[in-house]
């Protein structure tokens, strides 16, 4: 397992050399959305409208984020669970997309759209929202204003500490992080 320090937007030979268990570091623009957003975006791709961020290397952060308190950019954004955005990620990753940030595992069509794509999937330590929010030095909507805590947004962060769960080979660290944990015969 490596460590790596990444900025924003992915390239595909940083996100091929990337393993599952590597920690990272992210800073840069990241964007943030959940469901109603995801559904948006996909809908506008398949009408040939443009999305609103530029998705070539873009890496999507799954969070719906309280209110700022005065002076802050933002209220506690800790990660929601992936499989709500897993009926939208394969048409994003077409799109450009290189990388995501939630919790939780991913479907089948997901992980195959990763390999397929090169789209690494990270994961943010659940229950940690205020920590997390310490990093993201700056947060505007950037769309669906309408959507609340779930509209779009642009994220600038400052080494946002990440776990590569799932890479562009396959790995899924859900599957063989278990593997390492099995209880083999009776004890």
């Amino acid at each position: 397992m490596a460590e790596y320090r990444l900025t924003t937007p992915l390239s595909e030979e940083v996100v091929q050399k990337l393993r599952i268990g590597d920690k990272v570091l992210l800073s840069g623009v990241i964007y943030g959305a959940r469901d109603a957003a995801h559904k948006r975006m996909v809908e506008a791709l398949g009408k040939g409208e443009a999305l609103p961020m530029e998705m070539k290397g873009a890496v999507i952060y799954y969070v719906g984020p309280s209110h700022a308190r005065p002076g802050n950019p933002i209220g506690a954004a800790g990660p929601t669970t992936a499989t709500r955005m897993d009926a939208y990620a394969p048409r994003l990753m077409e799109a450009g997309m290189k990388g995501m940030i939630a919790k939780g595992k991913r479907q089948d069509a997901v992980k195959e759209g990763m390999k397929k794509h090169g789209v690494v999937y990270f994961g943010a330590t659940g229950g940690a929202g205020a920590l997390i929010a310490q990093c993201i030095k700056k947060a505007e909507v950037i769309a669906y204003e309408d959507l609340g805590p779930e509209a779009v947004r642009r994220m600038e962060v400052e080494e946002f500490p990440l776990v590569v769960v799932g890479d562009a080979h396959g790995g899924d660290l859900y599957v063989e992080g278990r593997k390492v944990y099995e209880v083999k015969g009776d004890r």
